[in-house]
């Protein structure tokens, strides 16, 4: 008798009886709380919560864009070989013969069809830029991890060989490695690694030696762990963003700058790439004559690749940077909705 008066008086009075709801509130209405309830007025604004980095990229259009042309690219030089099984350096058709129904992208001076030539052009170029990209920078990680965790000598003779890579003049080393060692693919990958890796590596070191910093390695130094674990296990998780941020750099370096070595003549002339298909319309003067046709389609493949490569890498640093995190804004409920909640 008495707990029903004190609860029929704090009613009356407006204050809340312990352990029970508001005066007026109904039992699973969340009016009043941060987050709102289904049909109630939202909060204030709030960030997005921090989310893993293949979510982040799976929910970003300008990751989404980035791969989507980047994926047309890789399925039309894996389907090469099917679209045009023949010989694409084969004369087909006339010479500087123009865009029709039988040559979607004309033909070249020796009468080649551009459009083969551009697609089998994929293959060489996409795998050497993805070898380069994937080798330097591994090379960078080694060299970073190793030169951040063990320090001092060693910290020293590392970073005195990545500055001495740095210093040197890139484009004539290029040009002298490649006019000094045997014509092929392998040649082109050894000399764009080759002159590649430093930046990566001094790179990825900064981040490193943040990270080494940190009490949660010291803690594995204390307890034995093996520098090879500590480096892998412990710091190179923590670096996935800068990581993949370096890799599509180095990708995108490997595509130009194998392109900028054939068009100088430095490469193997005898086989299909975008470079070489621009080493090819110059010689045989397409400019000159008009024929933009047989340039064009290659260098706007390799803008294309370099364009969805940085989408790619603008998207990576808008997921893992929270001063580039959108700030998600609830839109208001509709009334018909408030109602019927």
């Amino acid at each position: 008798m008495t707990s029903s008066i004190a609860t029929t008086a704090s009613t009356v009075s407006g204050e809340t009886p312990a352990g029970g709801t508001p005066p007026g509130t109904l039992a699973g209405n969340t009016a009043g709380t941060p987050d709102g309830g289904p049909g109630l007025p939202p909060g204030p604004s709030v960030r997005r919560p921090n989310r893993s980095l293949l979510h982040g990229l799976l929910t970003n259009k300008k990751a989404m864009t980035g791969a989507a042309i980047l994926f047309v690219f890789i399925a039309l030089a894996l389907l090469a070989p099917v679209l045009y099984p023949d010989n694409p350096s084969k004369i087909t058709g006339m010479a500087s013969q123009e865009p029709d129904a039988e040559f979607w992208l004309g033909t070249t001076a020796k009468g080649q069809d551009v459009l083969a030539l551009t697609i089998h052009g994929a293959r060489s170029s996409l795998f050497v830029g993805l070898t380069v990209g994937f080798a330097s920078t591994f090379i960078g990680i080694l060299v970073g991890l190793a030169s951040a965790y063990f320090g001092k000598f060693i910290d020293e003779a590392l970073s005195l060989t990545t500055n001495v890579f740095l210093l040197l003049p890139g484009l004539p080393l290029l040009v002298i490695l490649a006019a000094f060692l045997p014509p092929g693919l392998g040649t082109v990958i050894l000399v764009l690694v080759v002159t590649g890796w430093a930046g990566s590596a001094r790179v990825l070191r900064s981040q490193a030696l943040s990270i080494r910093s940190k009490d949660f390695v010291a803690a594995a130094v204390v307890t034995g762990e093996r520098p090879l674990r500590i480096m892998f296990r412990e710091i190179l998780p923590n670096m996935a963003s800068i990581v993949m941020g370096t890799l599509l750099a180095c990708i995108i370096y490997g595509i130009g700058a194998q392109a900028g070595l054939e068009f100088l003549g430095l490469g193997d002339v005898s086989t299909v790439s975008w470079g070489n298909n621009l080493y090819w319309a110059g010689n045989e003067g397409a400019l000159l004559t008009g024929s933009w046709w047989v340039f064009i389609p290659s260098g706007l493949c390799i803008a294309l690749v370099a364009f969805s490569l940085s989408l790619i890498n603008y998207a990576v640093d808008e997921v893992t940077n929270p001063r580039l995190r959108k700030i998600r804004k609830a839109t208001p409920a509709k009334p018909g909705k408030r109602a019927s909640a």
